[in-house]
């Protein structure tokens, strides 16, 4: 059988598909994929004695009867969507990819997708959401059997939309194989996930397939401030049709601020002649280029201006990305914390630049970087601190396997000699410890940040995971 003639039987029988030959049941179909910890094709037999019909390789195995693929984790995507009826095809599918924004990116684009009236999927960083039914998201961008269920579960929902936040581990697993992307956004690129990708150039090929696979009606938009944005552009012109954007520059999707402070942007989009004023709730220059990164998907979606800035005006707030933590206490006593999921050095330096000119006393900042992870952005991480911040709070993150006092000697490589204003960075491994030192520090005016983790409600240390979470160890501390 050839793999042509698999997909059409999965399609019309409905088969299972399955990549973990322990979760193999009687008839699936396997397929060995090569994984970054281990290989599939090492777990064949496996599959058979637990019951797999079908065994879809990239290389003939010695006594057994494969179907070749030629890249078996493009193969399990196109299964997985076959098996399920093939439900992105019935959906209008949206793509974010970058290094920072993808989150607040993608729930402006809902925002403005179901304030047309319309029902739209979410696959992101925090969630899994099928317009009826959320599930916390383990992974920024899940495996594609769960991309194809929830999928499925979304047209079920009656939603015609789908917004994918695309991870550059994603892309270059072929997680996102099998789906056709109406419109895809890029933000920026900076160093991060150098653990993996182990080039910057490597990480910038990874994001670049979301673009390279676009189909011939695909739109680019792409972010004029960015040069990795236009190296993009250089490899899919003059295939791919190109939306830019940016802020005060002659691009296709333009804005002009009229204000920006604690409480949000007012500015105007500027489209082919048309005008639109948006009145956002996120703070910060960046989250204006967020506010056109899916203004751009949407038009890439056919939804107008008007409702495009009605959608926009209408979102509150994004989950962990610079989210206040209300308080009567803080009130009070005239300090203001905010929760930000910023965990690479450019991501800091935006937060930190949008809360410096908010900030009548101190700005105080706390973070700390994951474990087994990339290390390269630990001192940029202090760098950035350094520069921007008026006190400086190192703390864990998630450690996960890594002893946390040598992550934390890693960011301190980044700190200068002399440290400006002669304060010696404070360092606490105990995040709970940190976070109340942070908040009992501040004084009337000023801004406590609490960095890294955003939304997140739990800290890995070792391999155990356990509840934990800055907004309401912020609280307490209060």
């Amino acid at each position: 059988m050839t793999f042509k003639q698999l997909l059409a039987l999965v399609q019309s029988d409905g088969l299972r598909i399955c990549a973990d030959s322990r979760k193999i049941q009687l008839g699936d179909v396997f397929v060995a994929v090569f994984g970054t910890q281990v290989d599939g094709h090492d777990y064949i037999n496996t599959a058979l004695t637990n019951g797999a019909a079908y065994i879809v390789t990239q290389r003939p195995v010695e006594g057994t009867d494969c179907i070749i693929a030629e890249d078996t984790a493009t193969a399990l995507g196109l299964l997985a969507q076959a098996s399920m009826g093939n439900p992105s095809s019935k959906l209008t599918n949206l793509a974010v990819t970058g290094t920072n924004g993808k989150t607040t990116v993608a729930y402006m684009t809902r925002s403005i997708i179901e304030h047309t009236g319309a029902k739209c999927g979410l696959i992101g960083t925090i969630e899994y959401n099928t317009g009826k039914t959320v599930a916390p998201a383990p992974l920024t961008t899940p495996d594609a059997i769960t991309i194809a269920r929830t999928a499925s579960e979304t047209v079920l929902n009656d939603a015609s939309y789908m917004v994918i936040e695309a991870s550059s581990h994603a892309l270059s697993q072929k997680r996102l194989a099998g789906i056709s992307f109406t419109a895809a956004a890029f933000t920026n690129l900076t160093g991060d996930h150098l653990d993996y990708h182990k080039t910057e150039d490597d990480y910038l090929d990874a994001k670049m397939l979301l673009f390279t696979d676009l189909p011939p009606h695909g739109l680019a938009v792409l972010n004029a401030e960015s040069d990795a944005a236009h190296t993009i552009a250089e490899i899919i012109e003059p295939a791919t049709r190109l939306l830019w954007y940016g802020i005060d520059r002659p691009v296709d999707i333009n804005a002009k601020v009229h204000r920006m402070d604690s409480g949000g942007s007012e500015f105007s989009i500027i489209f082919e002649n048309y005008s639109e004023k948006v009145t956002t709730h996120l703070p910060g220059r960046h989250n204006i280029l967020n506010c056109l990164a899916a203004t751009g998907l949407c038009l890439g979606a056919g939804i107008g201006l008007g409702e495009i800035a009605a959608g926009l005006s209408a979102l509150q707030i994004v989950p962990g990305r610079l989210q206040p933590v209300l308080s009567e206490v803080a009130d009070q006593r005239g300090i203001r914390v905010f929760v930000d999921y910023a965990h690479t050095d450019d991501a800091l330096v935006n937060v930190l630049k949008t809360l410096k000119p908010l900030c009548e006393g101190r700005l105080i900042v706390l973070f700390g970087c994951g474990g087994d992870r990339d290390k390269t952005k630990r001192p940029r991480m202090a760098t950035a601190a350094e520069e921007l911040a008026d006190m400086v709070i190192v703390t864990s993150d998630n450690p996960r396997t890594e002893n946390p006092d040598a992550i934390i000697a890693d960011i301190a490589r980044g700190f200068s000699s002399e440290i400006k204003r002669g304060q010696t960075p404070f360092i606490e491994p105990d995040r709970a410890k940190a976070i109340q030192y942070a908040v009992q520090q501040a004084e009337a005016g000023d801004i406590v940040l609490l960095a890294g983790k955003g939304h997140e409600d739990y800290q890995i240390i070792g391999a155990e995971k356990k509840h934990f979470s800055d907004f309401e160890e912020a609280l307490k501390a209060i």
